[in-house]
């Protein structure tokens, strides 16, 4: 298929590129060390020869040979880690397209038991729906995403999500660049708050005569030397030297700014330059799609780029960074006031910008759940992006789980035009499964990816879902109760507007027939409220309801085979009420009661 052809071939270039580099890197390392024995062979011979000058000719070469070559070793060291992170981004779809691994975080720090749909349909934690489709690197990333998976956006919103998810798919080089930036500076919550909170902190304020100060006494230190080169006179060399020492006491002054400066940013630039490389190739993307164009305009504005503004960041958080490099320190400042310059530039950048980064960081991680969905969408190229009514009508056609693979897994199709369905068949016959079918892609599709039908025509609206409950024995509460509470949330969330519902065998916790009363009345309470949805029960005496509701309520099944002496389910969707009894064949058949 075109998706496994594209990553193979990313595969083998990249493998290639990374090839060539290394030897690169291996031949400038050779070329680095060699220069630095000519250098001090050179430098042994000044002290043995009378031909001083050619040899520090031949030195000064050498050095300028060497630092050529360091920068070409810091060009090609970037070039592999890049190279080597592309690689690995398309090992890992291969990897996860064989069914070997799934290498992406799997959102579990986003479940939540109480929330309408994500942990009964499984949207986050270990082979979940975000697990599979999550391609952020960001922290604001993987959080957008969530948001994407648990809200529940607008139709308008939908459809703009739609439209950016459509182009980002045939963009796979550019979401796999921006991906690998991500990758290799490796973002996480604690910088994200440093960032944040230096971008809050109220910054210090220099007065007009510091500043001349500042720049006058490095502009002295450099006048004096130049007279004393000039006149030979060593009473300049002295004033220099005081100079030199001025200009260490001016900065001592500054010590606690600086070091308040770096509390929360110390050696994050390389982060913030990823912000900065990730947006620049945003900033350079002709986009289409009003989604794309929105989020691209609060990068660029006019002639400020939000990269530009990020990159500058990045490289005066490095040299504040350096202060604490004593030698290094000492001999800067003394000579230019090296780190008080870097701090008012530092703090001239927040004033104009400390307001911007939260916006640009959000532009940033739309982008990447933006990605992430367009990821499953060129993964998926089967499945389609659903049409959008407001007339509570859900329709699939060949309706299957999006996680289940494709040689397995059994399609149907499913049309409620406003209408509730009640689901009968026995265990084992593919009810739940059902169920999360419908629930994911109400999810898919309410996010603005595409669904894993032929063709579906839904209406956004909330999802309300109690499949998975369990006894919490910290708030002293049984499973029934919690069940009851559930569709008393439920409930209220209708009343607020209309819903997809979906429950499976509800009321678990009481008697056979109190059970079936209140399932009964539990489905008049959904006609009444207007949900769309299904139930799935095992007391077939519930379905009668039915007949009461026509076209408001209808009865499906999921019927097991007896061929044989053996047991077979087909998972096909059936009109009408289950009547085959296959856990009283089961049972004789494994001898737990007789014939």
């Amino acid at each position: 298929m075109e998706h496994l052809l594209f990553y193979r071939k990313r595969q083998a270039a990249f493998q290639e590129e990374l090839a060539v580099l290394t030897r690169r890197y291996n031949a400038i390392s050779t070329a680095r060390f060699a220069v630095a024995l000519v250098f001090m062979a050179l430098g042994y011979y000044c002290f043995q020869s009378a031909e001083i000058t050619s040899l520090v000719l031949g030195m000064a070469a050498c050095a300028l040979v060497f630092f050529v070559l360091m920068h070409y070793h810091g060009k090609v060291v970037q070039g592999k880690k890049r190279a080597r992170t592309i690689l690995d981004i398309n090992l890992d779809e291969l990897a996860f397209l064989s069914g070997r691994q799934t290498p992406f975080e799997d959102g579990a720090e986003f479940r939540d038991i109480t929330h309408p749909y994500s942990h009964d349909l499984d949207i986050f934690g270990s082979r979940s729906l975000y697990h599979s489709l999550n391609r952020t690197q960001s922290f604001k990333g993987k959080g957008k995403l969530a948001e994407y998976l648990s809200g529940n956006a607008s139709p308008e919103e939908v459809i703009f999500r739609r439209e950016a998810v459509k182009e980002l798919a045939a963009m796979n080089g550019l979401r796999q660049e921006i991906m690998a930036i991500g990758k290799m500076n490796k973002d996480s919550k604690a910088n994200y708050d440093r960032l944040i909170n230096w971008s809050r902190r109220q910054e210090v304020t220099f007065n007009a005569a510091q500043r001349i100060i500042a720049i006058a006494l490095p502009v002295l230190l450099f006048l004096f030397v130049a007279l004393r080169l000039l006149t030979g006179n060593g009473l300049y060399t002295n004033i220099a030297e005081c100079i030199f020492g001025a200009n260490l006491v001016f900065l001592l002054g500054f010590l606690k700014p600086v070091k308040r400066e770096t509390a929360d940013t110390f050696d994050i630039h390389s982060i913030i330059q990823g912000y900065g490389q990730s947006i620049r190739e945003l900033e350079n993307t002709e986009f289409t799609s009003q989604k794309l164009k929105t989020l691209q305009r609060i990068l660029v504005d006019g002639d400020n780029r939000a990269s530009s503004a990020f990159l500058k960041l990045s490289v005066l958080f490095a040299r504040l960074d350096s202060i604490f490099n004593a030698f290094g320190a000492i001999v800067f400042n003394g000579l230019f006031l090296f780190h008080f310059h870097v701090l008012y530039a530092l703090l001239e950048w927040k004033k104009r910008h400390a307001q911007d980064i939260v916006r640009w960081l959000d532009a940033i991680a739309e982008f990447e759940a933006l990605s992430s969905l367009a990821n499953f969408s060129y993964n998926n190229p089967g499945y389609v992006f659903p049409e959008l009514n407001d007339e509570r009508i859900i329709r699939f056609d060949n309706l299957a789980h999006p996680l289940m693979k494709g040689e397995g897994r059994v399609s149907n199709n499913v049309a409620l035009a406003q209408s509730f369905m009640i689901l009968t068949g026995s265990n084992m016959s593919g009810k739940s499964t059902f169920l999360r079918s419908l629930g994911i892609n109400m999810v898919l599709g309410g996010a603005g990816a595409p669904v894993c039908a032929s063709s579906a025509n839904i209406h956004p609206m909330q999802v309300l879902v109690s499949m998975r409950l369990s006894d919490s024995l910290s708030d002293n509460e049984s499973y029934f109760f919690a069940e009851v509470k559930r569709l008393r949330f439920i409930m209220e969330r209708l009343a607020d507007g209309p819903g997809f519902v979906l429950l499976d065998e509800i009321l678990r916790g009481t008697n056979s027939e109190d059970k079936r009363t209140g399932s009964i009345k539990v489905i008049e309470k959904m006609v009444a409220l207007k949900a769309v949805g299904a139930i799935a029960t095992h007391d077939i005496e519930v379905c009668n309801i039915a007949g009461q509701y026509p076209g408001k309520l209808s009865n499906h099944c999921f019927e097991s085979q007896i061929a044989d002496n053996e047991l077979y389910f087909d998972y096909r969707l059936r009109e009408g009420i289950c009547r085959n009894k296959s856990a009283t064949f089961l049972m004789e058949k494994m001898g737990v009661i007789n014939r």
